[in-house]
This record gives C-alpha cells, sequence and structure tokens, in this order.
C-alpha cells in the first residue's frame, strides 16, 4: 500500500490512509504515484530524468498520464519489542512530497477534508468487498465517521469502521509519507494512527513525533483501546493551532463546508443543552415537620452535556435522477445551501457524458444583489465545485462561470478533476475549460426557457434584476451574441410601458425599413420628447429607447441583428428609405445661403450647416458625427471619475447644426439672411438658437451662466410693457429706494446704525433683573 496523486477507486486495491491525505488527492491502496502530465511532469516523461537513491523509478501509461512507481526501501533499526519496531523514513520521498504539498494546497484547513476523505474511501472499499466477502463486515457496527476534538488536550481523533490496515499496510504508506504529510502539513506535534484490519486478528499502532527521522509500530495490548474494525487518527497539534482546529463549533463548520455530502454519516461531538427537572431544596423551618418527596416544589434548569451530533444531513441532490426529484426538494436545497429566503426564478439539472464527465444543479437567484459592489464581481461564492462529493472551492475568479453570468448559483460534480485544485491548475486545464462552455451554454438555455414560458411575470422580474448582466456579456463576450441577443429587453417609441425584444421589433418594422433605430439618452421622459423622433415617429418608424448606461455600449457591439443593422438616430447621415430627392435637392438649393451664413455667425462651434430630414416642429437640432461619441456618451464619459480629460476632445464627435426649413424662425432667418445680414438682433437669434440646440440634443452647455443671461434678454424684449407697466412706475420705485438710501445716512456721510449690546435685551420676566 503507498499514497496515490488520483482519487479515482477504480484501482485494484483500495485502503484506508488517514494520514496520506493531505498530501495526495486519493486513499488508492496500490503503491503508485498518479500524476498528471500538466502539473508535475515535464513534457518529455520521467523515464531518464527521475532518479533519486532509495527510489526505483518506472514509468507506465494511465489514464492519459504519467505512473511512476516507487519501491520504497525502508530500514528497519532493533528496538524493544516493549516500545515497537521502529523504522527510519525516506529522506527523499520526504522531500519530494514535502514540495508537492506546498504547491498544492494553500489552506491549512484542507488537512480535515483529506482525512475525512480518506475515511470515507476506507469505508467505500470495505462495502465494495463485502458484497463478496459478507465476513468482512462481521459485527463491527454501522459504516460510519466520527470526529472527537478535545480542546482542553488539544487533539482531534478521527475515527471510521472501515477496511483499516494491516502491519504490511501501514510500513508501505504510512512509513514513506507521514513525515513530510503529517509532521509538517498537519503542524502536528504527534500523530497516532490505531488500525485493525477485518483480515487481521490484531490491532496495529502507528506513532510518530514532529521532526523525527523513524516511527514506531507496535501492537495495541490494552483492552480499552481496541477496536472492532477500522482506523482511529489522534493528532495532537501545535500550540498555535490547538486552539482553532480543536474547538468542536470549528470542526463541525469545517466538516459542513468541505464534507456536506459525503456517502457516510459523520458525527461530530458537540457540546448541547436541555431542559430537566429537579426538586428546589428548602430547609424546613423551625417547628415545621419536613414535606413529603411527593410534595416537594421543582423547578426547570438548563444543563450541559456532551453527545455526536450528524454533520452531514444534507443529500448530494444532483447524484439523483432530475425525473425523482421535486421542486420542493430542488428549492429547499438551494436555500439551505446558499443560505437565501426566496425561491429561485428557474433551476436546471443536468449531467453531462462523453470527453469530460459531471454532474450540476444551477440556479437563477429570486432577487439582484442587495449590494451594488457584488453586481459585477466575478469572485462570488456562487459556484461550488465538487470532486466525488467532497468541497474543492468557492473562490473562483472566472474559471467556471464569465463575469456577465457571476450571478448564477449552483454546485458543480466532477470525477475528471484532481483533488488537489488550485487556481493555477483550474486556468491551464482543459477540463475547465470544456466544463465552461457547457455550463454556460446550460445557462442560457435556462434563462431562455424563462423567456418563451407562458408566465411574463417571469422574465419580467428575471430582467429587473439581471438585464444588466446580459447588457455587459454583450461585451465581454462576443461568441455568445447569437444567444445573448434574443434575450434583450427594451422600451420603444410603441410600447412605452411593456419591453419588447429584437425579434418582436424586427418582425413590426414596415417593408422599407431596412436597419434598427436607436435613441440613447439618460431617460425615459427625455427620450420620448427628444427632437431627432419627430419625423420617424411622423411615418410610424419604431424606434429603441437606451436609457440606462450600458445600453448604447452594448448595442454598438453588437452592430446587427437578422441581418439589420443598429442606427443611431441622433448621428448625421439619417436614411429613412423613403425621401424625396428631387424636393430634397430643391430644398437645400433654397437654404444653401442661410446654412452658410449661420456657419459663419457660428464659428467653429458646429462642423457644418445642413437641412435636416428628421425634424417636423423643432427649428433645429444639433446631430452627432457618424463616427465621434454621441451626446450620451459624451456625458457619460465626462462624468467618469478616472476619464482621461485630453482624450474628449479627440473621441467627441463632431457637431452638425440641422435646421427645419418649414419652421417660422428658420424662415424669419432666411429673410435676415438675405435682407439684413448684419443685423445684431439676427445674430442673436442664432446664438440663442444653437445653445438651445445644444440642450435639446443632449449636450452640455460650456457656459450655464451666459447662456441664462442670453434667454432674459429676449425674454425681456418679448414681454416689456406687454401687460401695461409704463416708466413712470419704474421712475417712482427708483426715487424711493434712493430716499430710503439717504435717510440711513448720517450729516458727516457716515450710515446710522442703532447698536443694541446684548445686555441691554431684557424680557418682561428677567430673572436677574432688579
Amino acid at each position: 500500500m503507498a499514497p496515490v496523486l488520483s482519487r479515482s477507486l477504480t484501482s485494484a486495491s483500495v485502503a484506508s490512509l488517514p494520514s496520506c491525505s493531505p498530501l495526495f488527492p486519493s486513499r488508492n491502496a496500490n503503491k503508485v504515484f498518479y500524476l498528471k502530465r500538466s502539473a508535475f511532469v515535464p513534457q518529455n516523461g520521467l523515464g531518464k530524468s527521475f532518479s533519486m537513491s532509495g527510489l526505483k523509478g518506472g514509468l507506465g501509461r494511465r489514464h492519459r498520464g504519467v505512473v511512476v512507481r516507487c519501491d520504497a526501501a525502508v530500514a528497519e533499526k532493533d528496538a524493544p519489542e516493549t516500545s515497537g519496531e521502529q523504522h527510519e523514513y525516506q529522506a527523499e520521498v520526504s522531500r519530494l512530497l514535502d514540495l508537492i504539498v506546498h504547491s498544492l494546497y494553500s489552506h491549512k484547513e484542507v488537512f480535515l477534508r483529506e482525512l475525512v476523505s480518506n475515511a470515507s474511501d476506507a469505508l467505500d472499499k470495505l462495502r465494495f468487498l463485502s458484497v463478496t466477502d459478507p465476513s468482512l463486515l462481521g459485527e463491527a457496527g454501522e459504516l460510519e465517521i466520527r470526529i472527537k476534538p478535545d480542546p482542553d488536550n488539544g487533539t482531534i481523533t478521527i475515527s471510521d469502521t472501515g477496511i483499516g490496515m494491516t502491519k504490511e499496510e501501514l510500513i508501505d504508506c504510512l512509513g514513506t509519507i507521514a513525515q513530510s504529510g503529517t509532521s509538517k502539513f498537519l503542524k502536528a506535534l504527534k500523530v497516532v494512527v490505531s488500525t485493525k484490519s477485518p483480515r487481521s486478528d490484531k490491532q496495529y499502532v502507528w506513532e510518530a513525533v514532529a521532526d523525527s527521522s523513524s516511527y514506531i509500530i507496535r501492537e495495541e495490548t490494552d483492552p480499552e483501546k481496541l477496536l472492532a474494525r477500522g482506523t482511529q487518527i489522534t493528532l495532537y497539534l501545535r500550540p498555535d493551532d490547538k486552539y482553532e482546529f480543536s474547538e468542536p463549533t470549528r470542526i463541525q463548520s469545517l466538516v459542513k463546508n468541505y464534507s456536506q455530502f459525503v456517502s457516510f454519516p459523520i458525527y461530530t461531538w458537540q457540546e448541547k443543552s436541555r431542559t430537566v427537572e429537579v426538586e428546589e431544596v428548602e430547609e424546613p423551618k423551625e417547628g415545621e415537620e419536613a414535606k413529603p418527596e411527593g410534595e416537594k416544589k421543582k423547578k426547570t434548569k438548563t444543563e450541559k452535556y456532551w453527545d455526536w451530533e450528524l454533520a452531514n444531513e444534507t443529500k448530494p441532490i444532483w447524484m439523483r435522477n432530475s425525473k425523482e426529484v421535486q421542486k420542493e426538494e430542488y428549492q429547499e436545497f438551494y436555500k439551505k445551501t446558499f443560505n437565501e429566503f426566496l425561491e429561485p426564478l428557474a433551476y436546471t439539472h443536468f449531467t453531462t457524458e462523453g470527453e469530460v464527465e459531471f454532474r450540476s444543479v444551477l440556479y437563477i437567484p429570486g432577487m439582484a444583489p442587495l449590494n451594488n459592489e457584488d453586481v459585477m464581481n466575478p469572485k462570488t461564492k456562487n459556484i461550488r465545485l465538487y470532486v466525488k462529493r467532497v468541497f474543492i472551492s468557492d473562490d473562483f475568479d472566472g474559471e467556471l462561470f464569465p463575469r456577465y453570468l457571476s450571478f448564477v448559483k449552483g454546485v458543480v460534480d466532477s470525477n475528471d478533476l484532481p483533488l488537489n485544485v488550485s487556481r493555477e491548475i483550474l486556468q491551464e486545464s482543459r477540463i475547465v475549460r470544456i466544463m465552461r462552455k457547457r455550463l454556460v451554454r446550460k445557462t442560457f438555455d435556462m434563462i431562455q426557457d424563462i423567456s418563451e414560458s407562458e408566465n411574463k411575470e417571469d422574465y419580467k422580474k428575471f430582467w429587473e434584476n439581471f438585464g444588466k448582466f446580459l447588457k455587459l456579456g454583450c461585451i465581454e463576450d462576443s461568441g455568445n451574441h447569437k444567444r445573448i441577443t434574443p434575450l434583450l429587453r427594451f422600451v420603444s417609441s410603441k410600447s412605452e410601458e411593456e419591453l419588447i425584444s429584437l425579434d418582436d421589433y424586427v418582425e413590426n418594422m414596415g417593408e422599407n425599413q431596412k436597419a434598427i433605430y436607436y435613441l440613447a439618452t439618460d431617460s425615459l421622459k427625455s427620450a420620448k420628447t427628444a427632437p431627432f423622433l419627430e419625423k420617424l415617429v411622423q411615418k410610424d418608424i419604431e424606434v429603441l429607447y437606451l436609457i440606462e448606461p450600458i445600453d448604447e455600449v452594448a448595442i454598438q457591439n453588437l452592430q446587427t441583428y437578422k441581418e439589420k443593422k443598429f442606427v443611431d438616430i441622433s448621428k448625421e447621415d439619417l436614411e429613412l428609405g423613403d425621401e424625396d430627392e428631387v424636393k430634397e435637392r430643391e430644398t437645400k438649393q433654397e437654404y444653401i445661403l442661410l446654412c452658410d451664413w449661420i456657419k459663419q455667425q457660428l464659428g467653429d462651434k458646429v462642423a457644418k450647416v445642413q437641412v435636416s430630414k428628421r425634424l417636423s416642429s423643432s427649428p433645429c437640432v444639433l446631430v452627432s458625427g457618424k463616427f465621434g461619441w454621441s451626446a450620451n456618451m459624451e456625458r457619460l464619459m465626462k462624468a467618469q471619475t478616472l476619464g482621461d480629460s485630453s482624450s474628449l476632445e479627440f473621441m467627441r464627435g463632431r457637431r452638425i447644426l440641422e435646421i427645419n426649413p418649414d419652421h417660422p424662425i428658420i424662415k424669419d432667418l432666411n429673410a435676415a439672411c438675405k435682407n439684413a445680414p448684419d443685423s445684431t438682433d439676427a445674430q442673436r437669434v442664432v446664438d440663442l438658437l444653437y445653445d438651445t440646440a445644444l440642450i435639446s440634443s443632449g449636450f452640455s452647455p460650456d457656459s450655464p451662466a451666459e447662456l441664462g443671461n442670453k434667454i432674459y434678454e429676449m425674454m425681456a424684449m418679448a414681454v416689456g410693457g406687454r401687460w401695461g407697466r409704463s416708466d413712470s412706475d419704474d421712475d417712482e420705485e427708483e426715487e424711493k429706494e434712493v430716499q430710503s438710501t439717504e435717510s440711513d445716512v448720517g450729516p458727516d456721510g457716515a450710515s446710522e446704525v442703532e447698536v443694541i449690546e446684548p445686555s441691554e435685551v431684557r424680557s418682561e420676566n428677567d430673572p436677574w433683573k432688579e
């Protein structure tokens, strides 16, 4: 028996190797180190390069890996029979395994997971062998695991009723790895392994002290310490670890976290409390007789006691057939596993077979995270990875799910992954890449089922909570655009209350419409009143309203849907498809002089001035260039905390002023351009027209105060004297102001101000008044 680096139980002999587990993900009994090529072995193999004294290297092929067979040379020393036989560790194996241990595991607490997994494998082996040889079970009781911490003495005892080990197996297994595995990784001062195999009449004890080069194996002679069957490991922890790992509550939490779904019952030694009735002791008063026992008063009190408590009550629901599991069971498992109080919106239970085999249950939560920091956090603990029902990790950074699907919760159980999964192995593992692809596909299938269900409220609720995640997927995952795009929902000019899909939009398009039109603004109200919409609404063309900051970037990454391009109606060169080219040419010729005159007045504020195709009631609108930022994007980029102000001018699109030739103001300006091109009033109107177009088009004015003064001047010109106010009223008000000012000024020109001291201010009921 020797340690193995694979957790496979398909080998010929599997035994309980309790103290081996912190080093190795497997508890197989074969005397083999099974190493994955990518993790430990160079590409050219180990045939010529792997050799060390005391080890005979041999290579073999197995499961696409490299098998290193080690024939350990164990040196025995003569020792008195009273203290047992003393054996020497192999130094080379110790150094090798010490290197492996500290490169594979990052948390000390993993030792308990490994020891419990070892015990589970020993029970599995016994159950397997008992099918052909029932006598192995004997009368040793149920197949179970018990963990008893002792905080006072700083020890942990792990017992199982599994297959146990013989003396030869103790030497072959623990003699080669226990020094590096137990002493250094477990941080134990001393390790005692007591084991009884049903194939042997004797019980043996293996004992080792930290930092020692030898160990002792002796026969157990104390009748009180004899085991019916199985293995018992006692770890004497170091002072700096015993306060943490010998606490019963800590042990209970570690078992629930790592070994919750082990197929055998795990009991932990816990302190409990119960209420009991006791007789109240009352001393009789002088002259009174003592009350008979039946008449004595009783009271209740709470007493503490210690007892075994089952730690792994929850069953691995993913191991069952999905047709046999009820909906209520899925919901209950979700609430217990992820500490949720709401039922999930949807779930999927599937098994993947073929190149990679794994089982999984995925859930879509009923509510988005309350903490905004967790909304797009890829390091959520929502996916729990298991290997053969043993918990490995929930700390992933996008290895199993992309960031935009980080809201999905669930469990994944794979037999193909090694138990010693680390972040580096996950990132490089081909198995994990295949798992990720299939998990993402199953998640999209689950979301698609919600969108197609008869209950429309379910998808509405999903979109309110997780719609932003899918829009982020449009930006980050171009490979899944075909799956994401049908799931998107938007408000439109024809559906302001209900969200519509892009499929609905395309289905409602007119025959001459060749593009999907959208408008990005900061709110629904500003979108509905935007001047860009006027002509499109008049022609009954539907426009999508992008009112969330992420919408515009997401749509720009999609570019097309069902061979229809996405077109921003706030940018230049808008083609609606049914224009009258002759009329357009005549109108453009008529107003070409006005366009040049307005451009001359505005200077560098605009790139050019042209006649608009999108206006019907507004006098003008300011549109962006085809390749620059829109007004909405410019607003968002200015609001960035760490934005680069130097790039704003470079990325800002050129601004083009479009005028409406049918509006009265434009017609008046056309006349002013021809008859009075130097009129200051006409120039002031052009400036104000540009500033108002700037605001109505979604841009921010450079000087709001200057714009306000222009509006006040125009208001004064329009309102002055309209309601009967005469100039004489203004003169009287000015005289009154002058008189009031002169009355406050003294003979020497200084204003007289009456100063009242605080001490002179007294009320009638002042208690300090004499």
